[in-house]
Protein backbone atom coordinates (compact mmCIF):
# COMPACT_ATOMS: atom_id res chain seq x y z
CA UNK A 1 0.00 0.00 0.00
CA UNK A 2 0.90 3.45 -0.27
CA UNK A 3 1.50 5.92 2.45
CA UNK A 4 -1.68 7.40 1.94
CA UNK A 5 -3.53 4.20 1.69
CA UNK A 6 -2.08 2.72 4.63
CA UNK A 7 -3.35 5.85 6.48
CA UNK A 8 -6.82 5.75 4.92
CA UNK A 9 -6.93 2.17 6.05
CA UNK A 10 -5.67 2.39 9.70
CA UNK A 11 -8.27 5.18 9.80
CA UNK A 12 -10.89 2.72 8.84
CA UNK A 13 -12.78 0.60 12.03
CA UNK A 14 -10.94 -2.24 11.98
CA UNK A 15 -9.73 -4.26 15.05
CA UNK A 16 -5.86 -4.08 16.15
CA UNK A 17 -4.07 -7.33 17.29
CA UNK A 18 -1.09 -6.74 19.71
CA UNK A 19 1.50 -8.08 20.54
CA UNK A 20 4.22 -8.07 23.53
CA UNK A 21 6.88 -10.19 25.20
CA UNK A 22 5.52 -12.06 28.12
CA UNK A 23 7.65 -12.25 31.37
CA UNK A 24 8.21 -15.96 30.25
CA UNK A 25 9.58 -15.43 27.11
CA UNK A 26 6.32 -16.02 25.02
CA UNK A 27 4.35 -13.91 23.21
CA UNK A 28 1.24 -11.92 24.73
CA UNK A 29 -1.88 -11.55 21.77
CA UNK A 30 -4.44 -9.85 22.50
CA UNK A 31 -7.33 -8.13 20.04
CA UNK A 32 -8.02 -4.27 21.01
CA UNK A 33 -10.18 -1.53 19.46
CA UNK A 34 -7.64 1.79 18.63
CA UNK A 35 -6.90 5.20 18.06
CA UNK A 36 -4.48 7.36 17.68
CA UNK A 37 -2.05 9.59 19.79
CA UNK A 38 0.36 12.41 18.00
CA UNK A 39 -1.01 10.42 14.81
CA UNK A 40 0.12 7.38 15.77
CA UNK A 41 -1.83 4.25 16.13
CA UNK A 42 -2.72 3.87 20.51
CA UNK A 43 -5.08 2.05 22.49
CA UNK A 44 -6.09 2.23 26.01
CA UNK A 45 -6.07 -0.74 28.62
CA UNK A 46 -6.42 -1.23 32.05
CA UNK A 47 -2.98 -0.29 34.35
CA UNK A 48 -2.70 -3.59 35.78
CA UNK A 49 -2.84 -5.58 32.78
CA UNK A 50 -0.56 -8.20 31.28
CA UNK A 51 0.11 -6.36 28.22
CA UNK A 52 1.07 -3.15 30.45
CA UNK A 53 3.08 -5.09 32.72
CA UNK A 54 4.91 -6.28 29.26
CA UNK A 55 5.74 -3.04 28.10
CA UNK A 56 6.92 -1.67 31.09
CA UNK A 57 9.56 -4.26 31.11
CA UNK A 58 10.38 -4.38 27.34
CA UNK A 59 8.85 -2.00 25.32
CA UNK A 60 9.03 -3.96 21.97
CA UNK A 61 5.63 -4.11 20.07
CA UNK A 62 3.97 -5.65 17.22
CA UNK A 63 0.83 -4.77 16.16
CA UNK A 64 -1.25 -6.00 13.22
CA UNK A 65 -4.76 -4.29 11.98
CA UNK A 66 -6.00 -6.83 9.07
CA UNK A 67 -8.77 -7.16 6.54
CA UNK A 68 -10.61 -9.74 4.25
CA UNK A 69 -12.54 -12.56 4.25
CA UNK A 70 -11.44 -14.79 1.11
CA UNK A 71 -7.86 -14.63 -0.12
CA UNK A 72 -8.09 -11.96 -2.94
CA UNK A 73 -9.64 -9.42 -0.60
CA UNK A 74 -7.24 -9.64 2.00
CA UNK A 75 -5.42 -6.62 3.31
CA UNK A 76 -3.90 -5.27 6.35
CA UNK A 77 -0.46 -3.41 7.88
CA UNK A 78 1.66 -4.31 10.55
CA UNK A 79 3.19 -2.19 12.70
CA UNK A 80 6.80 -3.45 14.34
CA UNK A 81 7.81 -0.69 17.11
CA UNK A 82 7.96 0.31 20.47
CA UNK A 83 5.10 1.36 23.28
CA UNK A 84 5.15 4.60 25.05
CA UNK A 85 2.86 4.04 28.20
CA UNK A 86 1.16 7.56 28.96
CA UNK A 87 -0.39 7.58 32.70
CA UNK A 88 -1.59 11.76 32.00
CA UNK A 89 -5.09 12.45 31.75
CA UNK A 90 -4.50 14.28 28.88
CA UNK A 91 -2.89 11.55 26.50
CA UNK A 92 -5.43 8.98 27.95
CA UNK A 93 -8.45 11.09 27.31
CA UNK A 94 -7.60 11.89 23.77
CA UNK A 95 -7.32 8.16 22.98
CA UNK A 96 -10.31 7.14 24.93
CA UNK A 97 -12.27 9.49 23.17
CA UNK A 98 -10.76 8.60 19.53
CA UNK A 99 -12.05 5.29 20.67
CA UNK A 100 -15.29 6.13 21.64
CA UNK A 101 -16.01 8.23 18.11
CA UNK A 102 -14.55 5.36 16.46
CA UNK A 103 -16.49 2.13 17.61
CA UNK A 104 -19.08 3.41 20.53
CA UNK A 105 -22.37 4.87 18.90
CA UNK A 106 -23.27 7.47 20.72
CA UNK A 107 -26.04 9.63 20.07
CA UNK A 108 -25.07 12.95 21.27
CA UNK A 109 -21.32 13.65 20.27
CA UNK A 110 -21.23 16.10 23.90
CA UNK A 111 -21.97 12.54 25.30
CA UNK A 112 -18.26 11.19 24.15
CA UNK A 113 -16.49 12.93 26.80
CA UNK A 114 -18.44 11.43 29.29
CA UNK A 115 -18.59 8.25 28.09
CA UNK A 116 -14.47 7.88 27.25
CA UNK A 117 -13.90 9.30 31.36
CA UNK A 118 -16.25 6.48 32.30
CA UNK A 119 -13.64 4.03 30.05
CA UNK A 120 -10.62 5.68 31.03
CA UNK A 121 -10.74 4.95 34.82
CA UNK A 122 -7.62 2.77 36.09
CA UNK A 123 -6.35 2.89 32.35
CA UNK A 124 -3.48 4.02 30.64
CA UNK A 125 -2.80 4.50 26.95
CA UNK A 126 -0.45 2.76 24.87
CA UNK A 127 1.15 4.54 21.93
CA UNK A 128 2.86 2.25 18.96
CA UNK A 129 5.84 4.43 17.64
CA UNK A 130 6.57 2.59 14.05
CA UNK A 131 9.81 1.96 13.69
CA UNK A 132 8.83 -0.50 10.43
CA UNK A 133 5.90 -0.70 9.00
CA UNK A 134 4.94 -3.64 6.09
CA UNK A 135 1.64 -3.32 4.39
CA UNK A 136 -0.07 -5.83 1.78
CA UNK A 137 -3.23 -5.43 -0.18
CA UNK A 138 -4.15 -8.79 -2.36
CA UNK A 139 -6.80 -6.34 -4.15
CA UNK A 140 -3.99 -4.96 -5.89
CA UNK A 141 -3.38 -8.38 -7.48
CA UNK A 142 -6.04 -9.17 -10.23
CA UNK A 143 -6.66 -12.69 -9.52
CA UNK A 144 -2.61 -13.51 -10.06
CA UNK A 145 -1.17 -15.05 -7.39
Amino acid sequence: MTDDEVKEFLDGRHVMNIATMGPDGNIHLVAMWYGFLNGNPAFETFAKSQKVKNVRRDPRITVLVEDGDVYEELRGVEIVGRAVVHEDQEPLMAVAENVVERYIPVNDPADIPAVAQAMATKRVAIEVVPEKLVSWDHRKLGGAY
